[in-house]
């Protein structure tokens, strides 16, 4: 069956609406689009969440994750209707990784992530922080708003392991952020060869979603075409800064 769905996945810290933009790009080339408003409290509850968006699909969807979304996609991607996957500067762990293990030991001078001490199992961002580390590109205001808007994510979520990495099985699609102050690009680059994916870099925050809508909606078509034999051809969003390269 051709492939017309796309469920899209958040990570820690927002929500579904941080997709619109990328929604609305989708829907405009044909997809049907469905977003996942996963809790962000445990990875087993935001699997759960993710399975039940594709349990209402009539067919085989590309499932796609941001940032803490990509371990839920690991993980729910196993579902039979997913046929193949893309993360969007996310994390893409192995059999028992997790966020907390992947950010344990930092190399030098990498990024740290202004995550706050825990309140009640719950985790948030510097607020005054949040616009240099996570939308650094995104217009003030919006990033602001994002900051004031932060849904709280769980330590438990962030431990969370997976059991039976779906890239293991199905082919992955990766979008590099080359200015990401949350998950060092070196980190992608190396998450993203180890699963064999095809590779799309671009300047952007790890925002990139809000910032570069059009980008990112163009890999996930990049990867719904592959999967229907089409042949594909560069987007016009893809210029020649973002430029996708097979993986290996």
């Amino acid at each position: 069956m051709a492939i017309k769905n796309i469920v899209l996945v958040h990570g820690n810290f927002v929500d579904g609406s941080g997709w619109h933009a990328v929604y609305d790009h989708l829907t405009a080339d044909g997809y049907r689009a469905a977003v996942v408003q996963n809790p962000t409290l445990s990875l087993g509850g935001d699997v759960a969440a993710t399975h039940q968006v594709l349990d209402s699909l009539d067919g085989p969807a590309v499932l796609v994750g941001h940032s803490y979304g990509g371990v839920v996609i690991t993980e729910a991607g196993n579902h039979p209707r997913v046929a193949a996957l893309v993360y969007i500067t996310a994390f893409a762990p192995d059999t028992g990784e997790s966020v907390s293990s992947l950010i344990a030991d930092p190399p030098p001078g990498a990024p740290v992530p202004p995550i706050l001490p825990p309140v009640n199992g719950l985790l948030l961002l510097d607020r005054d922080k949040f616009a240099a580390a996570f939308a650094a590109d995104v217009p003030e205001k919006l990033a602001a708003f994002m900051a004031d808007s932060q849904v709280p994510g769980g330590v438990e979520a962030l431990g969370g392991a997976v059991t039976e990495p779906a890239w293991r099985s199905k082919p992955s699609w990766y979008l590099v952020a080359t200015d990401d102050h949350m998950i060092p690009p070196a980190a992608q680059r190396a998450m993203s060869e180890r699963a064999k994916a095809t590779v799309t870099e671009t300047p952007g925050s790890h925002a990139v979603f809000v910032s570069r809508p059009a980008v990112v909606a163009a890999v996930i078509s990049q990867a719904a075409q592959a999967m229907n034999g089409q042949p594909w051809t560069p987007h016009e969003s893809l210029t020649p800064a973002a430029i996708s390269r097979p993986g290996q």
